[in-house]
């Protein structure tokens, strides 16, 4: 006998699917304008952690691509595709919060949603499984 998800359950897990969607794609945009236009971000005091803008702009775009493809794997319920979740979300935190001084608020809205997509995959990432194979 299986246990029918609860409809919160449920629906935290697909705002995971979709968040990672939505986040991979903000950073994919954030790493393309600064790969393509590395002065339009200017860092502000001195910061411990210093890479060049355009090195940034790599990384959040490889970062923001692996996202974005996890987020669409979350939807076939695959076990895999929670566990890259949870790791890119995680990976995501930490880049965010190493780009703070370039775009600080935007950084800490990433890192909510990034903590909140971890939450869900986490404590009802099997619940997508259930629903998209109809129990």
């Amino acid at each position: 006998m299986s246990e029918q998800p609860s409809g919160w359950a449920a629906g935290y897990a697909a705002f995971a699917g979709v968040m990672l969607v939505i986040v991979g794609f903000f950073q994919a945009c954030a790493g393309l304008v600064a790969v393509l236009e590395d002065e339009f971000f200017v860092v502000g005091a001195g910061w411990t952690f210093k890479f060049d803008v355009t090195t940034w702009g790599w990384i959040h775009l490889i970062l923001g691509i692996v996202i974005l493809v996890s987020g669409f794997g979350i939807f076939t319920g695959n076990a895999a595709a929670r566990t890259v979740g949870v790791i890119v979300a995680g990976l995501s935190a930490v880049a965010n919060f190493l780009w703070l001084p370039w775009y600080p608020i935007w950084a800490t809205i990433v890192i909510a949603l990034d903590v909140a997509i971890i939450w869900a995959l986490t404590a009802h990432g099997r619940d997508i499984k259930r629903i998209s194979d109809g129990a």
